[in-house]
């Protein structure tokens, strides 16, 4: 089975390989990551958090599993929230985000089908924040630099853990 990649992982900061093709292995790669999330209490998942640079995401923000590959951001609303947030692959790290509170994403189904949506609020949060993992951006690179500051400390007793 599949396990979270957390920081300082070089994979996480990488920009992650679009997908020619939905084949069985995508397939399979998109069950493993739908386990991995729903075990550790996730509501989203990005491929480059198993250690795999490719861009595939899972998302279930109470609405079912979706899944989507090599997705975009095509439009954003104007209005902003912002909330705290918390990833998977930086446990114990919460950071105050801002995000579009509403999107167009478009991206391909798992059945390997083109698809446009439109979601608001948490689900346009979630999509976001996984998006920005197959970027290679994680949640501290959108803190100020107070919150930097006082989330240096747990940074550095996670790079002592991965060594």
């Amino acid at each position: 089975m599949l396990k979270i990649v957390t920081y300082p992982d070089l994979v996480l900061r990488q920009q992650a390989e679009r997908i020619r093709s939905m084949d069985r292995e995508i397939r399979s790669l998109i069950d493993e990551m739908a386990e991995v999330m729903y075990t550790d209490d996730g509501v989203g998942l990005a491929a480059p958090q198993v250690g795999v640079s490719k861009q595939l995401i899972v998302v279930d923000a109470g609405e079912g599993l979706m899944s989507l590959i090599n997705p975009e951001i095509v439009k954003t609303g104007d209005e902003v929230e912002t909330m705290e947030e918390g990833c998977l692959s930086l446990p114990g790290i919460r950071v105050n985000v801002g995000r579009k509170s509403r999107i167009g994403i478009r991206g391909m189904n798992e059945r390997g089908e083109f698809v446009d949506m439109n979601v608001e609020g948490l689900a346009a949060r979630v999509f976001q924040h996984e998006i920005d993992h197959l970027n290679g951006i994680l949640i501290i690179d959108h803190a100020s630099s107070i919150q930097r500051r006082l989330l240096q400390p747990k940074l550095k007793q996670l790079k002592r853990e991965a060594e």
